[in-house]
């Protein structure tokens, strides 16, 4: 079986840039977390080959090694598998951003797993579909969801009565130890999940999960300019913790993309079809904008994919308010049949430039003259 190349595991080009390989990083490390794929070995088992692409092609040696040798030559060298003090600092801020850290309002924030022995983290995430409208003007919006809270007759533990033993696989640790080339490094175990202890048998209540899920209804305000991957905070709408306190929903916006409207960041792009006559003599156009319409001055002359730029008619950015602009791209429009009549005019009409109407011949006067040289005996 072929070994899995790092940039496709990463889904990057070879060429990417050290900030689209985070960004992808990222993505991937959030899909693939294990605390969002409890039970999954195989997200498990991406998620280690995520962290080994990206500990190599986050550093530049390693990088230009890989290039030109593979795997084999970051083994030779010593450079392989996890190891690399700068990039695992880099791992760690983005999994602190992601999964850990002091969490504030609003934007962003962290993590927070509970006690020891509970089942699940106090803070969880919510993907959630927004319009487009929706996400540029800002909503109020009233969101289903379900959280966790503790199991009375287990305390939470998932056995039957609350009793645990220790576990046989890790010998109550909480953590194995695994090889990869020459470095070894500490994981929880994957049979007590980093407890140390198991259930004999499982609580009936809640069929060992530890947890019962109980509904709720909340209401957010989503500030305008928020775009897909934003995260907002919904401060104490978390699980429930043994002692009642609840942590933090997170939700995580995916925006629906619109007919007309393409965005890119607090920038909004839109096509404007015009007829090959428009263009040609120039014209007055009214087009849609966010707020209303705006209106198009096209100039004499103007060309297929230019572009009209209007300021401050885009997107309000969501941290500072700032709007982006309004970029209205021409898309030129020829008609595919043509009347006698029509092209009688059009004939007429050409004529009447005379040499500017047929530019090839001028062009093209001194290549025919050469190609023809190249036939001469």
């Amino acid at each position: 079986m072929s070994e899995l190349c790092y940039y496709e595991a990463l889904e990057v080009s070879r060429d990417c840039s050290g900030t689209e390989l985070k960004k992808s990083y990222r993505k991937l490390a959030m899909k693939y977390h294990p605390d969002r794929n409890q039970g999954d070995d195989e997200a498990e088992e991406k998620f280690k080959v995520i962290n080994e692409a990206y500990q190599v092609l986050s550093d530049d040696n390693k990088r230009a090694i890989y290039d030109q040798h593979g795997k084999a030559g970051l083994d030779r060298q010593g450079g392989g598998g996890f190891g690399g003090h700068q990039n695992m600092d880099d791992i760690m801020d983005i999994f602190n951003s992601m999964f850990g850290g002091a969490g504030g309002g609003g934007f962003g924030g962290g993590r927070r797993r509970g006690e020891p022995d509970q089942k699940y983290n106090l803070d969880f995430e919510v993907e959630y579909p927004l319009k487009f409208n929706e996400a540029i003007f800002g909503v109020e919006k009233k969101i289903d969801i379900k959280y966790k809270v503790s199991c009375d007759d287990c305390k939470g533990t998932g056995a039957d009565g609350g009793k645990l033993d220790s576990c046989d696989y890790c010998n109550g640790q909480g953590q194995v130890v695994m090889k990869q080339g020459f470095m070894s490094f500490a994981q929880p175990c994957p049979k007590c999940k980093g407890q140390g202890r198991k259930a004999t048998s499982s609580c009936r209540s809640c069929s060992g999960r530890g947890y019962h899920e109980e509904p709720d209804t909340i209401t957010i305000n989503i500030p305008a300019g928020v775009d897909s991957g934003n995260r907002l905070r919904a401060q104490g709408y978390g699980n429930q913790a043994k002692n009642g306190q609840r942590g933090d929903l997170y939700l995580t916006f995916n925006v629906q993309e619109d007919e007309h409207f393409v965005r890119e960041g607090s920038n909004i792009y839109i096509e404007v079809p015009v007829f090959f006559t428009q263009a040609a003599i120039g014209d007055s156009i009214k087009i849609p904008s966010l707020d209303g319409e705006l209106e198009l001055n096209l100039k004499i002359g103007t060309k297929d994919k230019e572009q009209f730029i209007f300021r401050n008619e885009g997107v309000a950015d969501v941290h500072t308010g700032q709007k982006g602009k309004l970029i209205a791209q021409i898309k030129v429009i020829y008609p595919t049949k043509l009347k006698d009549e029509q092209k009688e005019l059009l004939n007429k009409l050409q004529e009447s430039f005379g040499v500017e109407s047929t530019p090839h011949n001028n062009s093209f006067e001194d290549a025919f003259k050469r190609v023809k040289g190249w036939f001469k005996k």
